[in-house]
């Protein structure tokens, strides 16, 4: 059944993500079933997305509840699911009444909003981070720094410097009273969850201010209580950015994105500026409202913390693992040669999803619902997926 799926996707689907691994047909929980019916650990969620993993009742409730009562309206009428939803995510970043919300239907489109958005600054430069990553449209794709997603592409709109992540003195250089805005991510997940220096993002605020320019903060990846706190950057002190971005885990697998602002930044946008026919929907702001609800009602903070602990733990006395990075449910693994995608292969084999960021790193953002049981089933197994990736690296190898 699942050869079946895939040669009916390749004579259908574009080709912009190559063959498909697998063809998945059910999920509960941190697991999901392939349509030959082998069952996995959903280690990836999504690519951080499934916060409340899979088929979560509560999310499955909210959606259908919110379907039977108003489905799409557009923008042109609000809804009380949209306005509690901006309510909520500026109640949570405690920024008060002076931020503004504006809702999408993904990552790339809210980080779109929020380079829009600094044009209306009058200036047009952007200062972004090599190893960043902000999405594949064309506005996102101007502050993502990989070359093989820009060059087919160029010439990109705006005007963006990239510094090298985590480098003050860099950041310091490339800033002037000509610069919009500085965007970062607060810990770079396709570069393979690597985390800064804990006064990079406050030196990064004092710089863009020095200089009257905004520190915008893609939390994509990092927020909803990815990382063990509901936003990236609350895990330090005295951070607040201008401007943050966020998707993937909003929604817990239904599309939406935003982009919050705060200050002068929530004001630039007016009427004309900007707009979307899908975003903020009622089932989209439904959804989101039940993940941030039911993270909140059934703990998932504190469980992220301690499953990322143990997580954590397990990766690095793995033997072949050199570096573990990350926090909470947000996790890197540097391993000792470039045998990532092979273990990739190895655990797919041993009932685990796993994602390469790169020929030697592995990242694990698995559901906030992941169990200590789930990952006591990886602690059995990894040592065998690592060595049996290990040893088809090197057959491979000339």
């Amino acid at each position: 059944m699942s050869e079946q799926i895939q040669q009916r996707y390749a004579g259908a689907v574009m080709n912009t993500f190559g063959p498909p691994a697998l063809a998945l047909v059910r999920g509960q929980g941190a697991h999901v079933w392939d349509a030959d019916g082998k069952e996995y650990v959903d280690l990836l969620g999504g690519i951080a997305v499934n916060a409340l993993g899979h088929a979560h009742p509560a999310l499955v409730d909210a959606v259908t509840t919110q379907l039977q009562t108003l489905g799409h309206v557009s923008n042109f009428f609000a809804t009380e699911p949209q306005v509690a939803l901006a309510e909520e995510l500026v109640g949570l970043l405690g920024w008060g009444d002076e931020a503004r919300v504006f809702f999408s239907n993904s990552g790339a489109e809210a980080n779109e909003a929020a380079l829009k958005l600094t044009r209306r600054t009058g200036r047009t430069r952007v200062v972004a981070a090599e190893g960043s990553f902000h999405g594949r449209t064309m506005g996102a794709l101007s502050l993502t720094s990989k070359a093989a997603y820009r060059e087919p592409f160029a010439p990109l709109p705006g005007e963006v410097a990239f510094v090298p992540y985590d480098d003050v003195a860099a950041l310091d250089s490339a800033v002037d009273d000509t610069v919009a805005a500085i965007v970062l991510e607060p810990i770079q997940g396709e570069a393979g969850v690597v985390v800064p220096s804990a006064d990079y993002l406050a030196a990064a605020q004092r710089i863009a201010h020095d200089h009257g320019a905004l520190l915008w903060l893609d939390e994509v990846q990092t927020g909803i209580a990815r990382t063990g706190a509901w936003f990236a950057h609350q895990l330090l002190d005295g951070v607040q950015p201008d401007v943050i971005t966020l998707a993937k885990g909003l929604g817990g697998g239904i599309p939406i994105g935003a982009t919050v602002a705060r200050g002068k930044a929530a004001t630039l946008l007016q009427p004309g500026n900007h707009g979307t026919t899908f975003g903020g929907n009622p089932v989209a702001s439904a959804a989101a409202l039940a993940v941030l609800r039911t993270i909140e009602a059934e703990g998932l903070l504190t469980a992220t913390l301690e499953r990322g602990d143990q997580l954590a733990a397990l990766l690095a006395k793995q033997t072949g693992v050199l570096e573990v990075t990350g926090s909470g449910l947000m996790r890197g693994a540097e391993l000792d040669g470039p045998y990532a995608a092979q273990a990739v292969a190895s655990g797919r084999d041993a009932g685990f999803i796993l994602n390469a960021t790169g020929p030697s790193r592995l990242r694990f953002v698995p559901p906030l619902v992941l169990t200590s049981d789930d990952l006591d089933a990886l602690d059995e197994a990894l040592p065998t997926i690592l060595d049996t990736a290990r040893a088809a690296a090197q057959e491979t190898t000339p």
